[in-house]
């Protein structure tokens, strides 16, 4: 198994020390920075915008992937790639035409996410799946940190491990919600490439760095299987 790349989001980090919480996790071995924006209605919550990611981008040059919880994402990515957006994910629940929104986003430069949440079928995805730079799939109810993962989601992971596989496609798949230390090899094992680690690594237990660490020890028993 190749390494696993852990994707620190910011849901939970302290905004009012911002560059200071990108730093620690980027000199902490970060392999890029997800960042959630949601607008009120795909999701009950309202956080971030392209201001948040412009000042993410002028504080690191790891990549920034932008998870789209927004209903018409197709009106809002070209500001995400604007601001400095490296992966734009849009949830297939989000928009009718999933192939066009695909190419929108990629005609600006970026890379190109989709995303599933719990109840929406692995299968949904099949005709878009040879598009895409990353499939998201969501562990948790979408709109809020800190929630426990689903069960079913090891199942969904494993399941769209085999399509890619019978596909001949190598693409990465990300796990976003209920990461913690005790599931963490789990979640790889299942077939995630990339884990959004979002309470777990910024909490009052412990700094960002010595919280990366423990992340990383505990992946390196299903690294260690591959």
């Amino acid at each position: 198994m190749t390494a696993i790349k852990i994707a620190p989001s910011f849901l939970t980090a302290d905004f009012g020390r911002l560059a200071d919480e990108v730093r620690a996790v980027e000199e902490a071995g970060a392999d890029c920075l997800h960042i959630d924006i949601m607008d009120g209605h795909f999701v009950p919550p309202i956080a971030l915008g392209a201001v948040v990611v412009a000042a993410m981008r002028r504080a690191t040059k790891l990549p920034l992937e932008v998870h789209l919880m927004v209903e018409a994402p197709e009106r809002q990515v070209a500001s995400f790639a604007e601001a400095g957006g490296d992966l734009l994910t849009i949830h297939v629940e989000a928009t009718d035409d999933v192939a066009t929104v695909i190419s929108q986003i990629k005609d600006l430069g970026c890379q190109a996410g989709v995303g599933l949440s719990p109840p929406t079928p692995a299968s949904t995805i099949d005709s878009v799946v040879a598009d895409v730079d990353q499939i998201l799939v969501m562990g948790v109810n979408p709109g809020w940190g800190g929630q426990s993962l689903i069960p079913e989601t090891f199942a969904k992971l494993q399941e769209l491990r085999q399509l890619l596989s019978r596909r001949g496609l190598t693409t990465d798949i990300e796990l976003d919600g209920g990461v913690k230390l005790d599931n963490a090899a789990a979640c790889a094992t299942a077939g995630a490439s990339v884990l959004v680690a979002g309470s777990v690594v910024f909490n009052d237990s412990a700094p960002p760095a010595q919280n990366m660490a423990a992340l990383r020890e505990a992946l390196s028993a299903a690294e260690a299987k591959g």
